[in-house]
């Protein structure tokens, strides 16, 4: 491919809605352009990342037993009400697109497909002797983000690949989900990834067991914790550890304390001399069910600790047995709302009674206790006494009037620092990460909830254990850049990259230089290198930055040593160039690329 046809268009200037690298050099490249919020056209060189990308996931997969397909974009309402996620993908802030056709039914975008699939296998797979069977897509997803940002990273179309495992035991789906554990270690790594894979929350889609797979980077969305020893990863989402121990509260008789005006947990320890390991802090919030129901949570943890809001989502969904759409933090206004008396905020007790919310408009009327091992293992401790600016110092759980004990349950950020589960001496580490993939044992929560099932080996009627496992496509193209790159612009890792390597040759209208730059085009074409020859007419100087923005892996530079058959070898990744009879540099070029 020559330069001057491939419609490149680079910018000088850094776009003012690029916020991170990646973002800012794919612009600034010309590999995309943004058509609307959360929009984006892959322009011919990103598309041919994107190919190649697909090339290798295509490969692994096929070489995992997988089965490629393509799925409908649009989805029937009626399915995504059958396994119950309908209205949490639509109703509110939900991240489906949805609309009506000219009868009025229902449809929405797919952001996902377990519905169709498994509606689909349940009709397709009748017996246990069919499985299992393992189906994947490549294909553009949906989703409505709120604020959509950072390019391809969380756009509102994207590239996924998908698949959707079926099996009749849970021992075989584990098998598939090993194996595909492995077949993403693969991919990332002939990408040319450095992906950790980190333990994760299983989220909207469900399931037993779940893992993501990271792409370190200091603009990466999402925190991962990382044992010193390696053994351990996870989400933040999901992480746990070992809390610091508490600062121990004298043993003494309860007493009440006037705290006048503090009502967060930095100012009632510095105005008391407190420290905040000896305070119970508790959280009011309101959960959002998935019938409707808006359920009061009174959450009690340490002071010193932070709220995990999924872990919270995760806990009240168990204790409730139902999906939970999510969980704010209740205010004064809300209060008021619903017609009740004012609550005491920033002295709330563990045993607020439910007696306050018996007026409530549309909430459920008593609170759902929940508390923190944290929390829970205090022997004494401070906390509000559930009057404005008063306090209880040296309060047991004995001493609280509880209507029934609250559920113990994790609802803590672990941090960086804090002692591992597995090894106390061992320290939590922390890293940023871009999430590039995902894999889940579903289980049969899909199957169950749309009657889908096998006849087994008994001959009785039987729901499929699932597995579901996806890759982000275009998110991992913008991840390897953000992986990847200097200064000068992208260095795309050469299994990805849009061309292994780019002829330059400086003065286009040189005679010499002009020959020797089609010779060595032409010879690397024969050799089944994919090669870029810039021919423009422009400065050199323009050229040489081009090159470097649009991140080619290997560079030959054909200049004012043309006449001598000499010309510069340039490797993009670390800048080095050696100077080299062009006989010697196309050798030195294949053996680079074809080793």
């Amino acid at each position: 491919m020559r330069v001057s046809r491939l419609m490149l268009v680079t910018l000088r200037d850094v776009p003012a809605d690029a916020e991170i690298a990646s973002h800012q050099l794919l612009l600034r490249g010309g590999y995309i352009r943004r058509v609307g919020s959360g929009i984006y056209a892959y322009l011919p060189l990103m598309w041919k990342v994107l190919r190649r990308i697909t090339t290798i996931v295509r490969d692994e997969m096929d070489r995992s037993g997988g089965l490629e397909t393509l799925l409908p974009q649009l989805h029937p309402s009626e399915l995504w009400q059958r396994s119950g996620r309908w209205q949490g993908y639509t109703a509110g802030e939900g991240i489906m697109f949805h609309l009506e056709d000219r009868q009025g039914r229902e449809l929405g975008l797919g952001p996902t497909h377990e519905e169709v699939i498994t509606s689909l296998a349940g009709e397709l797979l009748r017996s246990y002797k069919q499985l299992p069977v393992n189906l994947y897509q490549i294909q553009t997803k949906f989703r409505d983000e709120i604020r959509p940002r950072f390019g391809l990273m969380r756009g509102r179309e994207f590239i996924m690949k998908d698949a959707y495992s079926f099996h009749s035991s849970e021992t075989d789906l584990q098998n598939t989900y090993v194996d595909m554990d492995q077949a993403y270690r693969r991919i990332f790594e002939r990408c040319g990834l450095e992906a950790v894979p980190v333990e994760a929350d299983s989220g909207a889609i469900g399931g037993a067991a779940s893992q993501e797979f990271m792409v370190t980077a200091e603009a990466g969305e999402d925190l991962i914790l990382i044992s010193e020893d390696g053994t351990y990863a996870a989400n933040q989402e999901k992480a746990v550890s070992q809390p610091h121990p508490p600062v121990p509260l004298e043993d003494a008789a309860v007493a009440v304390v006037a705290t006048p005006g503090q009502t967060s947990i930095e100012s009632l320890c510095t105005a008391q001399g407190w420290h905040p390991s000896q305070v119970v802090k508790v959280l009011l919030l309101l959960a959002r069910l998935d019938s409707g129901a808006e359920q009061p949570v009174l959450v009690s943890l340490r002071g010193d600790q932070e709220l995990n809001e999924v872990k919270l989502v995760n806990a009240v969904s168990r204790r409730l047995e139902t999906s939970v759409l999510d969980c704010r933090p209740i205010s004064a206004d809300d209060v008021m709302r619903q017609g009740l008396k004012s609550i005491p905020f920033g002295a709330i007790g563990p045993d607020l009674a439910d007696d306050g919310l018996k007026q409530a408009i549309s909430w459920t009327k008593s609170f759902l206790r929940l508390v923190d091992p944290t929390a829970s293992a205090l022997k004494r401790f401070i906390c509000g006494a559930n009057r404005p600016d008063v306090h209880r110092k040296g309060c047991s759980w004995n001493d609280l009037d509880l209507p029934e004990p609250p559920l113990t349950a994790d609802l803590r950020n672990a941090r960086a620092g804090e002692p591992c589960l597995h090894n106390p001496e061992v320290k939590l580490t922390e890293k940023r990460g871009i999430e590039v993939g995902h894999i889940f044992q579903l289980g049969r929560k899909y199957s169950q909830a749309l009657d889908s099932s096998f006849t087994n080996e008994a001959g009785q009627q039987e729901p499929f254990w699932m597995g579901c496992y996806g890759i982000g496509i275009s998110r991992l193209a913008q991840a390897a850049v953000e992986q990847h790159h200097d200064e000068a612009g992208i260095s795309w890792p050469a299994s990805i990259a849009p061309f292994e390597a780019i002829v330059v040759v400086a003065n286009i209208q040189d005679a010499t230089q002009a020959s020797l730059g089609e010779t060595l085009y032409e010879s690397l074409l024969k050799q089944g290198i994919d090669v870029l020859l810039d021919d423009r007419k422009e400065r050199a100087g323009v050229k040489f930055k081009d090159a470097d923005l649009i991140g080619i892996p290997w560079r030959i530079v054909v200049g004012r040593d043309a006449a001598e058959g000499m010309v510069e070898l340039v490797q993009r990744s670390d800048r080095s160039m050696r100077k080299l009879p062009h006989a010697e540099a196309l050798a030195a070029l294949s053996c680079a690329l074809r080793p």
